[in-house]
């Protein structure tokens, strides 16, 4: 079977490429069904974009290399997609955007635009082998267990990296990259929870509250969770991206609230007051009781001191916590690091060392934020691609 592209992988990269590569296009995916990772995004309303997204928002080691695709797909041309197909959808915190029904519509909204752009899809289907010829790939495939060969001129790598196994998340891409010469950066597990030892926090699961968690390269002002193994929630995905294992946190849990200035001014009108209550009036009681002990949390309010108060805060201010580690690739969102972006153009996502061969989304060291950043730079680096493979006919 020869066809002009052959992209592997049906996710939100790889649909995006086909919808613009022009016809004559096969996209296959060894899954039974396109865009698991659309279909379990943003509790299944899919998170599809950002309406604050620009570069600054990605990590990579060549920051500059996104904001050629960013700019020329922006939040707003996917906006407009969506609107085309009668997709409602809403905002939430941060400009993030969900749809107001099910995620499934995004998937079935890319569906339709590649078969109106002349697209097919092959799931079930697998990579034995691939190989590079005078004109382009030859690949060998397993689709439903029987043996198939295309060839083609170009190959697009849109597999994903290595986060969530369970949806069947591999290195096929990587292995890939390697073959033809392209280098990697390392990968890691990203916008994934931390882990402590000995279920320090077991007592606490289940409580959330806002909190700035930072280190030495960045804060993050989100919701904080406890949970059974550790910290989640959408300021601990964030950190998780910047942090490296031996590192300390610090936990802010009082952010935006002048908790010295009050404690006082309840201790001229309630001294007779409990300190760990008029505490639990500001902070979850669970998380008063847990740092009690810890702090000397004890007496009335008018038995503290402006000085004891103010250590107090401090205290809550600068909570410094050593993880454990991470969750991992197991219920890590996207992977940092992939195929190293020296080796690649920016404008079309093409390998320079292997003419022909793309490599896009989360493939690609280019990582996003929590909040639709990485489904934006699907769409961008899928756009790129397949912009450029449609010129290049």
């Amino acid at each position: 079977m020869r066809i002009n592209t052959l992209i592997l992988g049906a996710g939100a990269a790889g649909m995006m490429c086909a919808r613009y590569s022009g016809g004559s296009t096969l996209v296959i995916d060894h899954a039974k069904a396109p865009g698991e990772k659309i279909r379990i995004s943003g509790g299944g309303r899919c998170n599809f974009t950002n309406m604050y997204a620009e570069a600054k928002n990605f990590l990579s080691a060549n920051p500059h290399f996104c904001k050629s695709a960013l700019a020329r797909y922006t939040q707003w041309d996917f906006i407009g997609l969506v609107d085309r197909h009668g997709i409602a959808w809403h905002e939430k915190t941060l400009g993030q955007l969900f749809c107001d029904g099910s995620s499934k519509q995004i998937i079935a909204m890319l569906l339709e635009e590649m078969r109106e752009a002349g697209a097919d899809l092959w799931l079930h289907t697998s990579v034995e082998a691939v190989e590079q010829t005078a004109d382009g790939y030859t690949v060998r495939l397993l689709r439903e267990g029987k043996p198939q060969t295309v060839t083609c001129r170009n190959l697009v790598l849109a597999t994903g990296g290595k986060s969530i196994p369970k949806m069947g998340a591999t290195g096929l891409a990587y292995d890939l990259a390697r073959q033809f010469g392209l280098e990697l950066t390392e990968t890691r597990p990203a916008l994934v929870p931390f882990t402590f030892p000995d279920g320090r926090f077991q007592p606490l699961a289940g409580v959330s509250l806002p909190a700035r968690l930072s280190n030495t390269r960045t804060s993050f002002d989100e919701a904080l969770l406890f949970t059974h193994r550790g910290l989640s929630g959408p300021s601990v995905l964030q950190l998780s991206s910047y942090w490296r294992e031996g590192e300390e946190i610090t936990v802010n849990l009082i952010p935006d609230t002048p908790l010295f200035d009050l404690l006082r001014d309840q201790r001229q009108a309630e001294g007779r007051r409990d300190l760990t209550t008029e505490l639990s009036r500001h902070l979850p009681g669970k998380l008063v009781d847990f740092l009690a002990p810890q702090l000397g949390l004890k007496g009335r309010l008018a038995d503290q001191s402006d000085a004891a108060l103010s250590s107090l805060c401090e205290a809550l201010q600068t909570w410094h916590l050593l993880p454990a580690g991470t969750e991992g690739y197991r219920t890590a969102e996207v992977t940092l690091g992939g195929i190293c972006t020296d080796g690649l153009s920016s404008k079309t996502m093409e390998a320079k060392a292997a003419r022909g061969l793309y490599a896009i989304g989360e493939a690609v060291d280019v990582t996003g934020w929590l909040g639709g950043f990485n489904f934006q730079w699907a769409w961008a680096s899928g756009h790129a691609a397949g912009t450029a493979i449609a010129a290049g006919r």
